[in-house]
């Protein structure tokens, strides 16, 4: 068995990779999109605002068996690394995704890190792993998707209608794509507001965004070879960003969209900016991106409001994936109690 790390231009392994995933898919998350080499690639080249994942492939012989990945974070949360580890199901416990986790904690360990979080479908696997290896579940998060041929568009105009007066200080603006660098740091502002997200038992801090950063996700995007839609919010009197949505759209497969962000600064909610947002996406979306069919989208389950607006806007679930979280030395494990961090 050997356990080796590989990167974006080591295309044999990059691909290997893909058809190991689209495996755990098929057993775990059939409804996933599929990956592909050139995703792959980007992927581990760009991550998902420039601090891209190390990957590795556990072989036996030229067979591939599982893999796994670390990545760590130099814009916030320096203590933690974020973990993934997935084994082929015609492999499983046998040992060898508990192999792939000692890689990776040895190489937290050599990154200073002392927090773990690694994310996992809500399978009898995945939680089985988890609480073998002393993680415990922090966070639930739904995957909804929304079926654009199933959309009542008439509907979504009346309540659109209706919800309008009570935005009357508002503009809404198709953003351009890439940000103008005068324009970034406004941007990180407003983008800071999905901190107020909630991440219920996660020991997790604020994100920190720049305008670096925020020219790192749209460097990233485009390298993932996807179109970018952002629609803002502009509050008249003060010419503030009051919030966002954006979504991202697949060149290689234009029926398959992502949601990404969707934000309300706290000083402008309650004037349904969120529900005016996502309609006028979709509106958008109608004309740019015609052979569109779908939208995937993430909430932690006990995100009330937003899951609020995504029903009416016709997501259904799809799957619940778990945010698992110990310390990298178990020895100092125990439960945080919630009102310390809350």
């Amino acid at each position: 068995m050997e356990i080796r790390p590989f990167g974006p231009d080591d295309h044999a392994d990059v691909a290997a990779w893909a058809r190991l995933v689209d495996a755990i898919s098929d057993a775990d998350a059939p409804w996933e999109q599929r990956e592909t080499p050139k995703l792959g690639a980007a992927r581990f080249r760009h991550g998902w605002d420039g601090e891209p994942e190390t990957p590795y492939l556990l072989r036996a012989g030229d067979e591939v068996l599982g893999w796994g990945s670390i990545a760590t974070s130099e814009y916030d949360n320096r203590d933690i690394a974020f973990l993934a580890v997935g084994v082929h199901p015609a492999h499983r416990r046998r040992g060898h995704g508990s192999a792939l986790l000692g890689v990776l904690l040895e190489e937290a360990r050599c990154r200073g890190r002392t927090s773990l979080v690694v994310d996992a479908w809500e399978t009898p696997a995945g939680c089985a792993f988890a609480a073998h290896h002393g993680f415990e579940g922090r966070l639930a998060s739904i995957n909804r998707r929304q079926l654009l041929a199933d959309v009542d568009r008439a509907d979504l105009d009346r309540r659109y209608d209706d919800a309008l007066p009570h935005a009357a200080d508002y503009a809404f603006e198709r953003w351009p794509a890439p940000t103008p660098d005068d324009r970034l740091a406004d941007l990180a502002a407003m983008a800071a507001s999905i901190n107020d997200a909630p991440l219920d038992d996660l020991d997790y801090e604020d994100e920190v965004f720049t305008a670096a950063r925020m020219r790192a996700y749209e460097t990233a995007v485009a390298g993932h070879d996807r179109r970018l839609y952002r629609l803002v919010a502009r509050h008249l009197p003060t010419g503030e960003l009051a919030g966002q949505t954006v979504v991202v759209v697949s060149a290689d497969d234009p029926t398959w969209g992502e949601q990404d962000d969707t934000t309300v600064t706290r000083a402008h909610r309650g004037h349904r900016l969120g529900l005016l947002l996502k309609i006028g996406m979709l509106r958008w979306l109608a004309d740019a991106e015609p052979a569109l069919e779908r939208i995937d989208t993430w909430n932690a389950e006990s995100n009330e409001h937003m899951i609020g607006v995504n029903e009416v806007l016709g997501y259904r679930v799809m799957g619940r994936e778990w945010a698992y979280q110990r310390p990298l030395d178990r020895s100092g494990m125990r439960r945080t109690d919630r009102a310390e961090r809350h």
